[in-house]
């Protein structure tokens, strides 16, 4: 266990999570220091205007600081001072039992249906990480015998060094964040620190995934696949398994598309692997309602389908999405900021589409793809023309889909405030 009482910590990035982690830490009687890459946090009393010119014992980075090329980050490493997540931080302080969720996609859906899992068991849970509660604002809430379920992103594992989930979870890996991170490569290595060597730790893996089978781990792991395996959770018969018991039928599953079945299985692979019984399981399940912004139908307009699927942030979910829909005629909305993605690797795939309609900074890049691979398609500078434009050409029985395959950081402040605008541009003007 770290000691921080009297230690000096220098807490990088604001956020949500820095504040969370610089509260917690004041009352464990560190010395916080706080520095943010905008000036918009300069006036807060404790602010170090010049963290280079100082010494700390520790440093704790936020999610949303980007190491690679950080020269404080490398001045601090070459100084060797000790430098931590908001994760460890969190950990440090935790009773209860942790569950650690991470993936490319799925990962929200997972953590709050895990969380209702457990809830439904007669749990105290936590549901919390990158799904927007800090960890380290509730690190301390639990007992013993408390559940927390944590969203754990690439981002606050990048930096982690002592975090340890009880059960680890590895829902996919596909290219994403490769703006962030040098390789694919460095992504995968960074996702798999979740998984760790030092303690007994349940593992649960999506046995349908590459990353899987090139996993060298020691322990014993619980797999789920959509595919009938002779131990695991998977699907035989339109029937969810564990082993040879029956959890429930697919067909009661009240979400849309193949990547929210993997979804349910891992949920359910996390349970089993808790002992939760049977019947609050599925209870939990049938009566589960997904986050907002992931395939989310939000009506009808002038008899158009409106989906908005405004966390599909990398292609991997749109295509998921697309495959949900299973319809050819998708009047899809793709755009935002590239995170060095390959759309002529998508388009590729010969996807069968009314339109793409293209906007925001990656919009060009989006545009030339699509007509270099025989597609329909427009552009437009920001989201709301878009929206203007898709409203006038949809018809009935056609589907209106945003899903961007970007970040929303080019016009956006989330995932969530672009589907938001989305929802009002196209049903309210």
């Amino acid at each position: 266990m770290i000691n921080f009482k009297g230690k000096k910590v220098l807490v990088y990035g604001l956020g949500e999570s820095g504040q969370a982690v610089s509260k917690l830490l004041h009352g464990k009687g560190a010395v916080v220091s706080i520095y943010d890459d905008e000036n918009r946090f300069c006036s807060f009393f404790n602010f170090d205007n010049a963290p280079l010119s100082h010494q700390y014992d520790a440093v704790v980075l936020s999610p949303g600081v980007k190491i690679l090329g950080n020269n404080i980050v490398s001045h601090f490493v070459i100084s060797k001072t000790p430098i931590y997540s908001e994760l460890d931080v969190a950990y440090n302080f935790c009773k209860g039992t942790i569950i650690g969720i991470t993936g490319t996609n799925g990962k929200t859906t997972v953590t709050s249906l895990v969380g209702k899992i457990f809830k439904a068991a007669g749990k105290q849970t936590y549901v919390c990480g990158n799904i927007g509660l800090p960890f380290s604002s509730v690190c301390e809430a639990g007992q013993k015998n408390s559940v927390y379920v944590v969203e754990v992103s690439n981002f606050q594992l990048e930096s982690s060094q002592k975090f340890c989930c009880d059960t680890a979870c590895i829902l996919n890996l596909e290219p994403d964040h490769l703006d962030r991170h040098a390789s694919f490569e460095e992504y995968v290595r960074v996702k798999r620190k979740i998984i760790s060597q030092k303690r007994r730790q349940k593992i649960v893996l999506n046995f349908d995934e590459p990353y899987s089978k090139t996993s060298k781990i020691s322990k014993k792991v619980l797999y789920f696949s959509k595919f009938p395996l002779k131990y695991g959770v998977y699907v035989k018969n339109n029937w969810i398994f564990y082993n040879r018991t029956k959890i429930m039928p697919v067909q009661n599953i009240p979400l849309l598309g193949e990547k929210n079945l993997e979804n349910v299985l891992a949920s359910v692979a996390i349970a089993v692997k808790n002992k939760v019984k049977t019947k609050p399981l599925r209870e939990a399940i049938q009566s589960f309602k997904p986050p907002a912004h992931r395939l989310e139908y939000l009506g009808k307009y002038n008899g158009a389908l409106v989906y908005d699927d405004s966390k599909a942030t990398n292609l991997p979910s749109v295509e998921a999405a697309l495959r949900a829909l299973s319809s050819s005629a998708v009047y899809i909305l793709m755009g935002g900021k590239n995170k060095d993605l390959n759309f002529d690797e998508f388009f590729a795939k010969g996807y069968k589409l009314l339109e793409v309609v293209a906007f925001g900074q990656a919009g060009e890049q989006i545009f030339e793809s699509a007509l270099n691979f025989g597609y329909a398609a427009s552009k437009f500078d920001k989201l709301q023309q878009a929206c203007d434009y898709v409203k006038r050409v949809a018809t009935e029985k056609t589907i209106i889909l945003l899903s961007p395959g970007c970040s929303s950081f080019d016009e956006f402040s989330s995932y969530a405030a672009r589907g938001a605008r989305f929802k009002e541009y196209i049903f309210e003007n």
